[in-house]
């Protein structure tokens, strides 16, 4: 098997015009699948990130009163943020994984379809 030939035709295909309705239905399919997936995993991420830095800078004292209390609470949004952005990767796996066997009849058919008649 040449891989070359294989990886040249992908890159090709990926160039190739895709005006068939087929191919733009999949595409789309395909988005759907992906698409909540993705925006949980961004938004989450981010939310959880910027309060993993909002519990660094109260921990170290860049904002905030610099009492114990507000040390305490930087530690615990800390802890949070952390603990979010550690469980991030699992929950997008498992909303992609539900997204794509959600959509995957559909895809399969469509797929079939464009491939039988390209031949």
């Amino acid at each position: 098997m040449n891989t070359d030939k294989i990886f040249a035709e992908a890159i090709a295909n990926e160039y190739a015009p895709k005006d068939t309705s087929k191919v733009v239905a999949l595409r789309k399919l395909d988005r759907k699948a992906k698409g909540p997936a993705n925006i949980f995993a961004y938004s989450f991420g981010v939310l959880m990130t910027l309060v993993l830095g909002l519990g660094m800078c109260l921990s170290m004292q860049v904002i905030g009163g610099g009492g114990i209390l507000m040390t305490g609470a930087g530690i615990l949004l800390g802890i949070l943020g952390i603990v979010g952005v550690g469980l991030n990767y699992p929950i997008y796996r498992k909303l992609l994984r539900s997204g794509k066997e959600k959509y995957a009849f559909e895809i399969m058919q469509l797929a079939r379809e464009i491939s039988e008649s390209a031949e």
